[in-house]
């Protein structure tokens, strides 16, 4: 029975509004008023600039932005009438702008009460009010991190978030095709979602390419971590000499970009590449390895090149966990009577497991995900059975066919949004259950 933990509830305190003096409670009704009541005219401007800057932005156009999220607009553009119109998707840009604005403010609000119960406690206790200097040195002292912190969250969030949340209200439009500016777009729900998996022209092609991909990430990230591991192992023996010699190799193969890997292998695979001169100098005809119909053949040849391009990564990875074993183990296992094999699926694969499973739900993320394989290798095809996509895409590649090269701009948001829920699902899933999140 484990032992009970008792807990002391510190409870920090804390004005209420009904104990604020009036001028404290101006702060309420306009950010900074309080501390200029107070005396702390430097931290009271500061808060009524920016207040006044809010009031500003949306008195000049954050209203119209904000509505403008909800309608995507309401004027077509019409040239015989030289009427310009509304652009549907600046104004859902702009409309998430102006919620993020809108947070921001509420933030520094928020920061303004705070601060405004701060004074009122210090005169409640008879306690000297801090200047403007004295509370610059307290924040750079005890609460550096917000100073330096604010600026990079505010950055994340115009340059980071606010693409990600464009891209998924898109997803519940019907931007795309015909309908693009100067058309109006506007919000329609989950019905892409609903195109999406019953809908004839989409339907059959998703759950193909889905299929695919779920066991092109599975398969890939198996082979790769495996002969990532018997690689290391292999340079760890005792019996290999110039071991500096030949972990350089797939060290080089690695430094070289991914791209000009990729352009060099679908070269060497093409009927003018050497792989075909050998066969045709052998006397027999060239074999189209990367054809039409050449889907098992071509899905192969992208797993080894994945392969070639990740394996010295993991093999890098375990060759640093691996020089950190516990040695004693495998000699007392040795002396047990258990058997290399044994000693590797009972002490050296759980150990591997335990310490990389966070890299290998990357692994996994990052080649369902794998835009670059079959883009280069095999782009542009598109087959029988499949719309706008060929049987070795994976879904991002079609995302990518769909709305860069084909304008279905709604489908294409849909879909990423698809695989963000099976990566994001998948990867949780998988990691609740291993003993490196239980133990740590």
């Amino acid at each position: 029975m484990k032992p009970k933990i008792f807990k002391k509830n510190y409870k920090k305190e804390e004005v209420n509004f009904k104990d604020l003096s009036l001028r404290s409670r101006m702060s309420y009704i306009f950010m900074g008023l309080g501390q200029i009541l107070y005396k702390q005219y430097a931290k009271g401007l500061i808060f009524i600039g920016l207040n006044l800057m809010f009031i500003m932005y949306f008195l000049i156009r954050g209203i119209d932005d904000f509505v403008g999220l909800f309608t995507l607009g309401t004027q077509k553009a019409d040239l015989w009438l030289g009427l310009e119109g509304d652009n549907s998707v600046v104004f859902l840009l702009m409309g998430i702008f102006s919620i993020i604005i809108i947070v921001t403010w509420i933030s520094i609000y928020r920061l303004n009460i705070r601060d405004i119960k701060n004074i009122e406690t210090r005169i409640s206790k008879d306690e000297k009010l801090l200047g403007f200097s004295e509370d610059l040195k307290k924040l750079f002292d005890k609460k550096f991190y917000v100073f330096t912190l604010a600026l990079p969250i505010f950055g994340v969030l115009i340059f980071n978030v606010l693409p990600i949340v464009f891209m998924i209200l898109i997803a519940f439009t019907n931007y795309g095709g015909n309908i693009i500016p100067p058309e109006l777009v506007d919000w329609v729900g989950l019905e892409n979602f609903k195109n999406l998996l019953t809908l004839s022209q989409f339907g059959p092609t998703f759950f193909k390419i889905l299929t695919w991909n779920l066991l092109w990430a599975v398969a890939s990230t198996t082979l790769n971590y495996f002969l990532g591991l018997g690689l290391a192992l292999l340079y760890e023996n005792k019996f290999v000499k110039h071991k500096a010699l030949w972990k350089a190799f797939p060290i080089l193969a690695y430094a070289i970009p991914g791209f000009i890997t990729l352009l060099a292998f679908k070269f060497m695979f093409s009927y003018g590449g050497p792989i075909n001169q050998l066969i045709v100098e052998g006397g027999n005809k060239p074999i189209g390895f990367l054809d039409l119909d050449a889907k098992w053949m071509a899905r192969l040849i992208g797993l080894g090149v994945n392969a070639w391009i990740s394996i010295p990564s993991i093999m890098l990875l375990a060759t640093g966990l691996l020089s950190n074993r516990n040695m004693s183990m495998y000699e007392a296992a040795s002396i047990d009577g258990a058997s290399s094999w044994t000693q590797f699926k009972r002490i050296t694969l759980p150990y591997m497991i335990y310490a990389t499973t966070p890299v290998l739900i990357g692994q996994f993320v990052g080649n369902f995900n794998n835009f670059g394989i079959f883009y280069f290798l095999r782009g542009g095809l598109y087959l029988d059975g499949y719309f706008l996509a060929s049987d070795t895409d994976l879904l991002i590649n079609w995302l990518y066919n769909l709305s860069i090269s084909n304008n279905y701009y709604n489908i294409g948001a849909a879909i990423s949004l698809v695989i963000f829920i099976i990566t994001s699902v998948l990867s949780l899933l998988v990691y609740v259950r291993t003993n490196s999140y239980k133990e740590d």
